[in-house]
C-alpha cells in the first residue's frame, strides 16, 4: 500500500467506543488493537493530511497492545503525551522519547490507559527534501535501524506546540505547503545529528554571546520573516550549534525564542499604541495568520490580543 495522500490541512475528528473500530480509523494504516485493562473503551483520532505527510493526535481511554504497520517509503515519528511508559517492541520508552519505525514493517506497541500520543508519518523523499532544505544533518541509516530516540526536552516541546497548534480547527486556514513546512521545522530538530562547534561547548560565555546577538538581530528585523538558516548566516553557526546555545542559555529552542518574543513584542505594542489595530501590530512583527496569532497570544498571556487595551489589564 502506497497512498496517495491527500494535499489539504482540513481537520478530521473521528471518535470510537471500541478498539477495532478506533484502529480502523488511522489513514491508510494496518492496524490491530486488543484492549489490555477493564472498562468502556473510548478512542478519539484528531488527523490532518499535508503533502507527502499525516499528522495526527490520538487518545484511548483503556490500555491497548497494538499491532502497525505504516505505508512503504515513509517513516513514523511517535511523541507520547504521557508520564506513563510505552513500550514498542518490548523495549521501554518514557514519556521524553520520540518513537520511530519504517514504513512496511510492522511493530507493535503496549500503551497504558488514559493515553495520548502525537503522531507524524512522513515520506522518504520529503523528509530527505526538507533536511537539505533546512540545513539538518541526518544519519540515516541509524534513522531507519532506531526505534527510541531521545531528543532535547526544549526541542520535543516545541515540536509538540506546532502539532497542536496545527491540530485546531483555525488552522485549516493555513496553505497545505506552509502547514507542511511548519511540521518538519518542528520534527528535523528532533532527528539532527550534526555536531556542535567545540568552541561553543567549552565556553558559556561564548553560547551567552551567541544568544544576545541572536535575539538582537530578531529584535531588529521583527517585521521581517527571520528562520533558523537566517540565524545561522547572520552568525556564522551550524544549526545544531544555534539550537545547543539556545537550549543551555534559556531552556527553548531558537524557534520557541523567535515566537515568544515576537508577542511579547506585540503585546507591548498595543499597550503603547491604543490607537492602531490588532491586526496592524500582528503584522509588523510578522504574524500574517490572525487566528493563530490569537490562539498563541491567548495561551501565551491568558487573554486575548484586544483585551491588553483594557485598563484593568495596565
Amino acid at each position: 500500500m502506497n497512498p496517495t495522500l491527500n494535499p489539504t490541512n482540513g481537520l478530521r475528528v473521528v471518535e470510537a467506543r471500541d478498539a477495532d473500530e478506533h484502529a480502523a480509523n488511522l489513514t491508510n494504516w494496518e492496524q490491530c488493537y486488543d484492549q489490555t485493562t477493564c472498562g468502556s473503551f473510548h478512542g478519539l483520532l484528531e488527523e490532518i493530511q499535508l503533502p507527502g505527510m499525516q499528522v495526527f493526535r490520538e487518545s484511548t481511554s483503556q490500555g491497548m497492545r497494538q499491532s502497525c504497520c505504516v505505508w512503504p517509503d515513509a517513516m513514523w515519528f511517535g511523541m507520547p503525551f504521557s508520564a506513563d511508559v510505552t513500550r514498542i517492541n518490548g523495549r521501554t520508552a518514557s514519556g521524553h522519547s520520540v518513537l520511530a519505525r519504517p514504513g512496511h514493517r510492522e511493530f507493535e506497541l503496549v500503551t497504558p490507559a488514559d493515553y495520548t500520543i502525537f503522531g507524524m508519518v512522513v515520506r522518504h523523499d520529503t523528509l530527505h527534501s526538507a533536511a537539505c532544505a533546512l540545513g539538518f544533518d541526518m544519519d540515516w541509516e541509524r534513522l531507519q535501524a532506531a526505534e527510541i530516540l531521545q531528543p532535547s526536552p526544549a526541542a520535543l516541546k516545541q515540536c509538540l506546540h506546532t502539532l497542536s497548534a496545527l491540530l485546531q480547527p483555525e488552522a485549516a486556514a493555513l496553505d497545505p505547503n506552509q502547514a507542511r513546512t511548519l511540521a518538519l521545522e518542528a520534527l528535523l530538530p528532533l532527528l539532527d545529528t550534526s555536531e556542535v562547534d567545540a568552541g561553543v561547548r567549552e565556553s558559556f560565555s561564548r553560547r551567552q554571546r551567541v544568544v544576545a546577538a541572536a535575539r538582537d538581530y530578531l529584535l531588529a528585523h521583527h517585521d521581517q520573516s527571520v528562520t533558523v538558516p537566517d540565524l545561522c548566516g547572520q552568525l556564522h553557526v551550524s544549526r545544531r550549534t544555534l539550537q545547543y546555545c539556545f537550549e543551555d542559555v534559556l531552556g527553548m529552542t531558537p524557534v520557541q525564542t523567535l515566537r515568544i518574543l515576537r508577542l511579547n513584542g506585540a503585546r507591548r505594542d498595543l499597550r503603547r499604541n491604543p490607537q492602531a489595530s490588532v491586526r496592524d501590530v500582528a503584522v509588523d512583527w510578522n504574524f500574517w495568520h490572525f487566528s493563530q496569532f490569537a490562539s498563541d497570544y491567548r495561551k501565551l498571556f491568558g487573554y486575548s490580543p484586544s483585551a491588553t487595551r483594557r485598563a484593568d489589564l495596565h
